[in-house]
């Protein structure tokens, strides 16, 4: 395993991220198609075996169920002191109690102590904002964030989804108060969708900001999860938004060109996905969404797969300009 910088932090993080959204309470309130704590341990021992040290979770994720099962298997794997444990906040938490959701102080205070206590750990590494709240000013969430970080419960702060031009505001808005900068972007980033090229790469890029795409093999869809005639996984019978995301003729011929590009190189379409996002500079750490234990291993050898000029532009070369999609 490889370990790199997270941005201009001195923290190093695997080159993969295992995401975490996965496990929870089959037939929750926000992602049904989770696997439940017993069938989640033998992911966790996969990836710690294979020097993966790079988990990611949100208190959204079933409600806290996946930082349940989250830090109970690395209290059982792992030394906190050798994994790296994200969190989010800002997504609701219940349905119809106003103050379970957002960026308010109140909200974030609240949710740090119940993440904590879901985790049983006295910190997390990296809190990030699930997304913007349009009801809090962002000075009251930026002394919020400030202040969970001086608290010793957060150790560093990052971002998840938004324009470019706000995270740059926040981040200016930080530097002027003398608070800790977010040191992270977690955007929506693949094959299949490449709209944050625009301008968050570049960026991030520019200002040494780490990158931790999510679905960086498309929910799926790149796995070829999604075959024009059905759906195969049970993941993409139920999420609903990979189906809003991928299905149209430009995504089937990009994905085409995945599984034509995996054919000779005698790999699977998921491991080219996968390589061709690790192959772009900017990027720290994909997050490793799995359901079967053979989807982190393909995910781990797409480590060793490198990808030739010739490859990545004929990857590339179907993708035209699509709408923005993932900031809410």
């Amino acid at each position: 395993m490889e370990y790199v910088r997270l941005g201009k932090t001195g923290l190093k993080v695997s080159k993969l991220c295992l995401g975490c959204m996965s496990f929870g309470t089959p037939g929750g309130p926000t992602h049904p198609w989770v696997l439940p704590e017993d069938e989640a341990q033998p992911f966790f021992t996969k990836a710690i075996e294979s020097g993966i040290n790079f988990f990611d979770t949100a208190n959204h994720y079933n409600f806290g169920d996946s930082e349940r099962i989250t830090g109970k298997a690395l209290k059982a794997y792992a030394r906190r002191d050798e994994v790296v444990v994200a969190t989010k906040v800002g997504l609701r938490m219940s349905e119809g109690r106003p103050n379970d959701r957002g960026l308010s102080r109140k909200h974030v205070f609240d949710q740090i102590d119940r993440s904590l206590a879901r985790l049983d750990m006295d910190y997390v590494d990296l809190l990030y904002i699930h997304r913007l709240d349009p009801d809090t000013e962002h000075e009251e969430m930026l002394d919020a964030l400030e202040a969970v970080i001086q608290s010793g419960k957060v150790r560093y702060v990052a971002a998840s989804s938004m324009w470019a031009w706000q995270f740059a505001k926040l981040r200016e808005m930080q530097k002027a108060r003398g608070y800790q900068q977010f040191v992270a972007m977690q955007n929506f980033y693949n094959l299949a969708y490449r709209e944050e090229e625009r301008e968050m790469m570049p960026y991030c890029a520019s200002e040494g900001v780490g990158v931790v795409p999510w679905s960086p093999i498309a929910r799926g869809f790149l796995a070829g999860n999604r075959p024009r005639e059905g759906q195969s996984t049970k993941r993409a019978a139920t999420d609903k938004m990979a189906q809003g995301y991928f299905g149209s003729a430009q995504d089937y011929a990009i994905l085409a060109r995945v599984e034509k590009v995996a054919e000779k190189l005698g790999v699977k379409p998921a491991q080219v996905a996968y390589a061709w996002v690790l192959s772009k500079p900017f990027v720290t750490a994909p997050i490793v969404g799995v359901t079967r234990i053979g989807q982190l291993e393909e995910a781990i050898g797409a480590l060793d797969v490198k990808l030739d000029a010739a490859s990545i532009r004929s990857l590339e070369a179907p993708y035209k300009t699509r709408d923005v999609a993932g900031h809410s």
